[in-house]
């Protein structure tokens, strides 16, 4: 079989790895319009803070590819697919057949249509975080268009680095998509005392030389970044005649309406929701390496539950579900402490947890995630589920207590039955765990709990590390 996949992103490179991993036989052939080899577009934003280097972040290299017989040609943008001869077509003219074709063209930064927009650097790719940091090496003020995920972490990477930062956001709180009111308040003030002046409800209107104007006045500048969201990438699937809408269509196996070609990852529009985050893209290319391989024929993509998580340092926060629902809809449980930068909420619906929100330290972050995910009953005191110290109930979080089916790496969606199973099988740290399993692989939001199931199973056996 001939299976030509298009996006060396993390959607792209997790088909190519999960079908090597099924089947040796698969002749694969991936196609990448950029030219670094893959990397983890998720850790971006520790590249931008200078806490990791694009080394750290890469997914596969040369080396990787050839060990597991995969042709890898970067830097070749794919422009064409003849769906009659089943053979995609780069720009450089080159033509590859297939018997199956997976796209994973992923998503490109959305540049709002305003004056003076080209002096300004989009945080995309790897190479837009190069050009961030060599321009913040020369600049005495940023300034970061857009609040949400992405915004944040790269107006919280700047500050990082030493350098006045000014973010600026259209809505009236930081990403309203996953936070309340309240939520993005604390977080606003949480931000501002690491060194980012924020402002909401700014009307970008141009950008200059001498910073960006708003309604209202001109905020000073001499670099600028954008992180207005993201556009998923479909000319490609859309000139071959595929059905598109917002993405690419597809059903529960990721099929398009060509049965020969698949789609996953951000460009992919699943019972009409397009995903922008790591794991429900990782879900789809399992799904679609089983059944291209014939590993499980059965398989089926089913949607997502999505948690959010913010990767900023010094910055806490998890969102998950139906978070703006108001207590005409659901039960609400809430907390909030904005001297201390503490914000919890609970979202309950037929005694089932249908979302959360948590800004700031918080224990209870596994537990919630966990009610969330399974769906499972709700403990009569509420308090309990968000301040699990002050209760004499177990904490689900706990290794002891924590049930071999509960979900600890979202990303990969690794399990504690999982990480003791390669435990039992002689993986001893971290990084032995993350080999056998790619727990903490994706956001790395999972790695302290992940040590910590290792750390008990050795204190549990008297295993020296």
């Amino acid at each position: 079989m001939r299976l030509v996949v298009v996006g060396t992103g993390m959607a792209g490179s997790r088909v190519v790895s999960d079908v090597r991993a099924r089947d040796k036989r698969v002749r694969v052939t991936v196609f990448g319009a950029e030219t670094w080899q893959p990397y983890n577009r998720v850790l971006l934003s520790n590249v931008l803070a200078g806490t990791a280097t694009p080394e750290i972040v890469r997914l596969h290299d040369k080396a990787w590819y050839a060990e597991h017989g995969v042709t890898a040609v970067l830097g070749a943008e794919v422009t064409a697919i003849d769906r009659d001869c089943r053979t995609v077509i780069t720009a450089d003219g080159r033509r590859e057949p297939y018997d199956v074709l997976v796209l994973a063209t992923g998503s490109r930064p959305f540049v709002p249509p305003i004056p003076g927009v080209e002096l300004a650097i989009p945080f995309r790719t790897l190479d837009d975080c190069e050009k961030i940091v060599e321009a913040a090496g020369r600049a005495r003020r940023a300034v970061v268009v857009g609040g949400g995920l992405l915004g944040i972490e790269a107006a919280r990477g700047l500050a990082g680095r030493g350098l006045p930062v000014t973010l600026l956001h259209v809505a009236g709180h930081l990403m309203e998509r996953q936070l309340d009111a309240e939520a993005g308040l604390v977080l606003g003030e949480t931000l501002t005392a690491l060194g980012v002046e924020i402002r909401t409800g700014a009307e970008v209107t141009a950008i200059t030389e001498a910073g960006v104007e708003v309604t209202g006045g001109l905020v000073e500048g001499d670099l600028v970044v954008l992180a207005c969201g993201v556009r998923p990438v479909v000319d490609l699937a859309r000139d071959a005649g595929l059905h598109v809408e917002r993405g690419i269509v597809v059903d529960d196996e990721m099929r398009t309406d060509d049965p020969s070609i698949f789609a996953v990852g951000e460009c992919a529009q699943h019972d009409g929701q397009v995903y922008g985050l790591v794991a429900p893209c990782w879900e789809q290319a399992a799904i679609v390496a089983d059944l291209i391989t014939g590993a499980d024929t059965a398989a089926r993509y089913r949607g997502s539950r999505l948690v959010t998580r913010l990767k900023a340092r010094s910055v806490e926060l998890a969102a998950m579900g139906e978070t703006h629902l108001t207590e005409a809809d659901a039960e609400i449980v809430s907390f909030s402490h904005r001297r201390t930068g503490t914000y919890r909420k609970l979202v309950i619906r037929n005694d089932r947890l249908v979302g959360a929100i948590l800004v700031g330290e918080s224990a209870a972050v596994g537990t919630l995630t966990q009610l969330y995910d399974r769906g499972g009953p709700l403990p009569g005191d509420r308090a309990s589920l968000l301040f699990p110290g002050l209760s004499s109930a177990p904490v689900a979080d706990s290794p002891v207590r924590m049930p071999d089916a509960a979900k600890v790496c979202r990303c990969n969606n690794v399990t504690k039955g999982q990480i003791r199973a390669c435990w039992e099988e002689g993986a001893r740290d971290l990084a032995a765990v993350a080999a056998a399993t790619r727990a903490t692989t994706g956001c790395g939001g999972c790695a302290d709990a992940v040590e910590g199931i290792v750390s008990w199973l050795c204190e549990q056996e008297g295993v020296s590390v």
